[in-house]
């Protein structure tokens, strides 16, 4: 009888630790929501997912895809979304301005040798004469919105080849299929575009490469990592436990496709990363191969170029002359390039 009580006893414990291990990783698992676009500029997300780095920190993420930055900007401001990474845009530095959002670590950057956003041209446009950057006057360009980082450069593309910007039509389309839709039917001459995509359709023969931007305008901060205000002051463990966890999958991604001399080199773990990328873009191993942007491999901001937008957005009329960038950049967490 007292074997049997002991046996029973024990078994009750055993059962009551296993419940409260189960409960206890349940709870400790802690969901949050991260809004970016299905793009090899975005897939460090993914990888910090898939190599198990959010789950190693207690969070379980969902993924939520958008085609346009500024969408993402309003879905953290709004708290549907906890991170969002996205394109810099003058609506993100208005809203983190007025006290809604901050940035807490970098995304993707251009660099020369590495790719990111191109510059496709029709054939009907190129059959038309422009062969190259030097020849957009007096053509239109297409980009998601206005105000976005490619609205950005497109400008530092025509002040390095003395263009007028007033004399290309930026066309704010506010979807890369609707780009591509307008590509395809002739009603755009160029269309600035991820490079997945970008290359998607050159394969396909329907348009031509004009150039890249990490070769054309290089050392623009391109994306950024972001949370609200409120999640950046009360969610501080969050939000420090979700930047360890996405600085590892930033440096997984710069190190596989990244050599000594910071150019575009594949390493000892580029086939495991292509092969995560391949899955996440849905494109080949070939376009994916071609099409990788750069990545600091500390999520390092660069706050020199953020400057320059914010001075070119004012100069073009899209910011308000009070915007500020020290009231956007959380100094808390944000890690400024040297």
């Amino acid at each position: 009888m007292f074997t049997t009580i002991r046996q029973s006893r024990y078994a009750a414990i055993v059962a009551l630790t296993a419940f409260f291990s189960a409960s206890g990783s349940a709870s400790a698992a802690e969901h949050i929501k991260i809004g970016f676009s299905k793009v090899a500029a975005s897939a460090a997300m993914d990888i910090t997912k898939e190599k198990g780095y959010f789950a190693a920190e207690g969070l379980d993420p969902e993924f939520i895809f958008f085609d346009a930055a500024q969408a993402i900007t309003v879905a953290v401001a709004s708290h549907d979304l906890d991170f969002g990474l996205a394109g810099l845009t003058s609506a993100l530095y208005t809203l983190g301005n007025q006290g809604a959002l901050r940035i807490i670590a970098a995304g993707a950057a251009e660099a020369p040798s590495f790719k990111n956003v191109a510059f496709v041209v029709s054939n009907k446009a190129y059959d038309g004469g422009v062969k190259s950057l030097k020849d957009l006057a007096g053509h239109s360009v297409a980009i998601t919105q206005i105000g976005t980082l490619l609205h950005y450069d497109i400008g530092l593309v025509a002040e390095k080849y003395g263009i007028d910007l007033k004399s290309i039509r930026v066309q704010a389309l506010q979807s890369n299929p609707n780009i591509e839709s307008s590509l395809t039917g002739g009603q755009t001459d160029v269309g600035f575009m991820p490079s997945t995509l970008a290359l998607s359709l050159v394969d396909r023969g329907s348009n031509k490469l004009l150039g890249w931007a990490g070769d054309e305008v290089p050392g623009i901060q391109v994306m950024a990592v972001f949370t609200s205000t409120k999640s950046a002051t009360e969610k501080q463990p969050m939000v420090q436990a979700f930047l360890r966890a996405y600085k590892k999958g930033m440096r997984d991604y710069h190190n596989a496709f990244t050599g000594a001399d910071g150019k575009r080199k594949d390493g000892p773990a580029a086939a495991e990363m292509m092969g995560l990328l391949t899955k996440f873009t849905g494109q080949t191993a070939d376009q994916v191969a071609v099409a990788i942007p750069y990545v600091d491999p500390e999520a390092r901001l660069n706050v020199k170029d953020m400057q320059h937008q914010v001075d070119w957005y004012k100069a073009q009329g899209m910011m308000k002359p009070d915007v500020s960038l020290d009231n956007l950049i959380d100094k808390r967490y944000v890690v400024a390039l040297p």
